[in-house]
Order: structure tokens, then sequence, then C-alpha cells
């Protein structure tokens, strides 16, 4: 038999950990709909009201908790319907961000990822990502909420790929998203510091989401955000030593220089496409992407990786690897090893 495969995606979705399986699993025994008011819906919604309390608990945000389908939705809810004159975003959003506003004003990046914050209008409405989903490079988001404050803003932090792995920033908004973290598929939420700044749409969710509220993986998203990730420092660990192993054998970190959550990490093999790479990847049993699991089949080169000043030849050899709590030390290195034969032996049949 051969060697396991290995999944080296986690920032596209990770496993579903056991407690959160056994949360989803409680739903669904004892499931009716939270809404309806005969016994079995009250004690559908007494669940539900524990579990958007836990949530809240585990992430230590003492606003308003909407329960969402994602981080997706969450983002087009604020977007869409926030209190707001205008919208300014980062260049290197997730297309979630760009896909859910027309015309914004753009704010640049460094060469390293690190968003420039410059004149913010009266009543705008900035979004910035905590994370980048392709590069885990962190934004200074306490710094950025203190000028958009200034001006009167507000502040939409998309933490889709930081909530339960760093605190929470002090935004205005909020994304989140189960399946990142350990959760199900198809829950988030969308946490608000004051609801007077979004306008209400009718329907569930205090009157801010319709539709039948998803109690099964509500009861799953509060239990893996409960597990933890008391196993960041050894991701820390490993991403170094990836790094450390990649730059020896001539490829390039992206972002290097930056502060980058642990987890996340992309690198650019020079002279061989991130395709290639993918399929030679893949076929030694490793699966890793190019880049957002949103994008990653698009012929395009990244976005983000363009408006960090990256040609399009070079954005199109970067590939992403993250880690998730399963990942150890003998991955790495089957990852190392495997890196060192693509690079090889593709050098060797260009030459």
């Amino acid at each position: 038999m051969g060697e396991r495969r290995l999944y080296l995606d986690h920032a596209a979705t990770t496993p579903v950990l056991p407690a959160a399986r056994l949360g989803v699993a409680d739903g669904l025994e004892g499931w009716a709909n939270p809404s309806s008011p005969h016994r079995d819906g009250r004690a559908a919604r007494a669940a539900l009201e524990d579990a958007r309390a836990r949530i809240a608990r585990a992430l230590d945000f003492d606003g308003a908790v909407v329960l969402t389908s994602g981080a997706t939705e969450a983002i087009e809810i604020v977007l869409r319907r926030a209190r707001t004159s205008a919208a300014m975003i980062s260049a290197v959003e997730h297309d979630a961000v760009r896909r859910a506003v027309a015309d914004p004003l753009v704010l640049p990046v460094s060469a390293e990822g690190i968003v420039d914050l410059r004149e913010v209008g009266d009543g705008t409405l900035v979004a910035i990502q905590a994370v980048n989903n392709e590069t885990g490079v962190i934004q200074s988001l306490g710094e950025h909420a203190a000028v958009i404050r200034a001006a009167g803003g507000l502040l939409l932090a998309d933490c889709a790929q930081s909530a339960g792995k760093l605190p929470l920033p002090d935004a205005d908004f909020i994304a989140v998203s189960a399946h990142k973290l350990g959760g199900p598929p198809g829950i988030g939420a969308l946490l608000i510091r004051d609801l007077s700044t979004l306008t209400p749409c009718g329907g569930q969710e205090q009157g801010y989401r319709g539709g039948t509220e998803n109690l099964p993986a509500t009861l799953g998203f509060a239990a893996a955000l409960e597990a933890g990730t008391r196993w960041m420092d050894r991701a820390r660990i490993l991403r170094a030593r990836l790094d450390t192993a990649i730059r020896d054998s001539g490829g390039i970190v992206v972002a290097d220089r930056s502060e980058r959550l642990p987890t996340i990490a992309s690198y650019r093999m020079p002279g061989v496409a991130a395709t290639t790479q993918l399929i030679r990847f893949d076929m030694a049993g490793i699966s890793v992407s190019a880049g957002s699991a949103c994008s990653s089949g698009s012929l395009k080169p990244s976005h983000v990786l363009s408006a960090m000043g990256w040609d399009e030849t070079a954005a199109r050899e970067v590939i992403r690897i993250s880690f998730g709590p399963d990942t150890s030390e003998t991955d790495i290195d089957r990852v190392i090893t495997q890196w060192r034969t693509i690079a090889t032996s593709l050098r060797a049949e260009a030459a």
C-alpha cells in the first residue's frame, strides 16, 4: 500500500472536528423549527440561543451575533445594507467582497501585502481582511479602525481565516465561517457592534436575515469554537520549517517579511507553472492549491499577487499550502521532498 493522502488545503475548508460532529448530531436528534411557537419549536429556540451565546463567548464578543450560511453571506449583508454613504475595499480582498460591491474605492497594498489606508471619507464603509486567504498576511486592523472611526466610517473585517485562531479585531462588523475552523459547512455569523448601523430586512435573526435557522450546524459551530486551536504554536514551528526548506531549495516565500498566520503560506517555484505543481503534488498524494478555493480553477492570475506587484509569469508559479490540527513534522518533510523532486525533475526536462 502507498502513503496515505496528505491534505494541506485547510484554508479552503478543514475537516469537521469530532466535537462539532457530535454537536450536529445532537441538533438532528431534537430538531424542530426554532421559529415555531409550539413546545418543540420553543425547545429548538432555547438550544439555538444557547449555541449563539456559546459562539459569542468563545469569540469573546459582546455584540449581536446574526447567524448566516457563512462568511460570504455575512459580507454581502453588510456591503449591501450598511448605513454608509460609500465603500472602500483593499486590493487583496476575497472575491466575495469584490462581487458584493459595485465600483468601490480600492486601497492599495505594499509589496508585502500590507494595506495602505489613505484618507477615508465621512461615512465610508471600509472592508479589510484580517488575514489574507492566499498569503496569510495579517493586517493591523486595530490601527485601521482608529483611522476609520475618526473619519466617521465603519470597518468590516473579514475574519473567515482568523476567527478562532487570533483575537477578533475591534471592528463594527465581523464575518466568520465555521468550516474554516473545524465546524460544519453552511454556517457562519455576522458579528455586529451596533445593530442601528445596518438596515434590517425582516424575517429571522432579529430581522437581519431571513430563512429557517440551521440548528444542527449552529450547534456544531459552537462546539468547534469551544474545541479551540491549541495547536497553533506547533503550526508556527512547522511553517517555519517549510519556509526555510523552500528558500534553501530555490523557492520564494510570498510576503516573507510580513507577519503571517502560521497555518497559511504561499510559495513560488520559479520556472514551474502552479498548474503543473498541483498535478505533480496530487499524483504524489498531496492536496495543495493555487490561491483561493473560489478562484483556483480560474485561468486568471491571482489578483492578490498582482496587487502586491507580482508580474503574471511569477504569479502563475505560486501555490498555497495550508495546515490543520493534524499536520505533522513528517507531513512537512514529505512536502519538502516532493517540492525538491518536482523542481529538480522539471528543470532537468527543460534543460
